[in-house]
């Protein structure tokens, strides 16, 4: 399981998290993926590509997790 730090951010938008720790390339193609429910968060579908993820949460994406922490 990877961990991304918000470094005291709020929370950081669903698609930009996959783009900052490398799950995919760009911005663009986590916004396709996202949209085809490719992406959970906290085990569930998550669609909405802007959705806030907050320190606690777990995003999953093609078998790899990653944990946000404040």
């Amino acid at each position: 399981m990877l961990a991304f730090n918000l470094e005291g951010h709020e929370f950081i938008e669903l698609n930009n998290l996959l783009k900052v720790v490398g799950l995919v390339e760009s911005g663009g193609l986590a916004k396709t993926l996202i949209a085809e429910g490719m992406v959970k968060v906290d085990g569930i579908v998550e669609l909405r590509k802007r959705c806030k993820i907050r320190p606690g949460q777990v995003v999953e994406f093609q078998g790899e997790s990653v944990k946000v922490e404040a």
